[in-house]
């Protein structure tokens, strides 16, 4: 069965094509940059690598971009769309709705839109890759496999809100979790390598999009992210915790309407926000030049990531090792090394040596003096929504 998976993020787009069940590559790439000047392409086949920077305005040309790669006379690797058998999509927020992988009806796609309020980033985009999906690869049968799935086993008291309980049992309102494709990957990883069932784990997951999830026994147990894929850790664009007051204060005495305060939040705020890029390369690039606004941005960054590991490492009462995974969290040693300074209360110690080696396998970074594991395993929730998939239709 060859199953295509599209992995939709705020300003990108993975994409898989799998031989399943063998999970078999047979082609791969990322757009990203969506929105940007400088919007690229990569893809990989046969053995070869291209790159291309593209005018890519929206998530809609990226897949038109794909699957004209895809089917290429010269470096395509199907000649017709009839070849793929399913496309595996996923979807950030499945609410109280989705709490396992299904194949998309009308239905579960009206549902995706209504949820699209607690996800503006992210599940427009992930409605659109379905949508395109469709049109291009028609025969193909199409899974939805949902970020916040990972996160059901969270106890009540750390999803339930301190509001009126009706608020939970009639609305739904709660924290639901996200980016459980990779927090799941990742932390299976990591359980294989440290060959420990019971273990108290944390996966910190640093892209555009950011989460840390409290992962004890193989289970997701608390996490970052809440009712929507906003709060937590500072991210590109959006701006992690802050006091709600403030909402209140913007709409009531600075003059800003509802839907002002909800764009700055999502799109304006984050690293943008504090230093005016929203790519952490930049930030770096800008930090190392010794731009005072990127260098504070950065430690605001780790400083959060640092409180959250004190949190878990209490909750869970215990702490095995932590992961670092995505974009940034396998690619910046210096986020890495930021993140683990002064950590020692813990036991965590770092590498410095091990830190800046590059590899595509996992690897342990931490110091022979360490008590703490620290691993970079590479996510590849394009395999898990490919597995799930084909655990699904099979």
């Amino acid at each position: 069965m060859q199953i295509l998976v599209l992995n939709s993020g705020s300003s990108s787009i993975k994409f898989q094509l799998f031989k399943m069940p063998e999970a078999y590559v047979i082609c791969s790439g990322l757009v990203e940059r969506i929105g940007l000047d400088n919007a690229k392409i990569s893809y990989q086949a046969k053995g070869s690598t291209i790159e291309k920077v593209d005018e890519i305005k929206n998530h809609k040309q990226g897949l038109q971009l794909i699957s004209k790669y895809l089917m290429d006379s010269k470096v395509g690797v199907i000649q017709s769309s009839s070849e793929i058998q399913v496309v595996g999509h996923r979807v950030v927020h499945g609410g109280s709705t989705f709490s396992k992988t299904v194949e998309i009806t009308n239905e579960v796609k009206d549902k995706i839109e209504k949820l699209s309020a607690l996800a503006p980033l992210h599940n427009p985009a992930n409605l659109q890759g379905i949508l395109v999906a469709e049109d291009i690869f028609s025969v193909a049968k199409q899974v939805a496999v949902f970020d916040t799935a990972f996160h059901q086993t969270i106890p009540v008291e750390a999803y339930k809100y301190a509001i009126p309980n009706s608020l939970l049992e009639e609305d739904n309102i709660r924290l639901y979790g996200f980016h459980g494709t990779s927090h799941k990957y990742v932390s299976q990883k990591a359980i294989a390598h440290l060959k420990k069932e019971n273990s108290t784990i944390i996966t910190i997951h640093l892209g555009n999009g950011c989460s840390m999830t409290a992962v004890k026994n193989g289970k997701s147990i608390d996490h970052t992210l809440g009712f929507a894929p906003m709060n937590g850790l500072i991210m590109g664009t959006r701006s992690g915790d802050i006091d709600p007051a403030i909402i209140f204060y913007m709409v009531n005495t600075l003059g800003y309407t509802l839907d002002e305060v909800n764009t700055l939040l999502q799109k304006e705020s984050g690293m943008l926000g504090l230093t005016g890029y929203s790519d952490l390369r930049d930030i770096q690039t800008e930090a190392e030049k010794g731009n005072s606004e990127c260098i504070l941005a950065l430690k605001m960054n780790a400083y959060r990531i640092k409180k959250f590991i004190g949190a878990y490492a209490t909750v869970m009462n215990g702490l095995d090792a932590i992961v670092f995974t995505a974009g940034i969290g396998e690619n910046s040693d210096v986020m890495r090394r930021l993140v683990c300074e002064d950590l020692d209360f813990f036991g965590i110690k770092l590498d410095d040596k091990k830190n800046v080696i590059r590899s595509k396998e996992v690897r342990d970074i931490s110091s022979s003096t360490s008590k703490v594991n620290i691993l970079v395993i590479p996510t590849n929730e394009e395999l898990e929504i490919a597995r799930q998939s084909w655990e699904l239709l099979s």
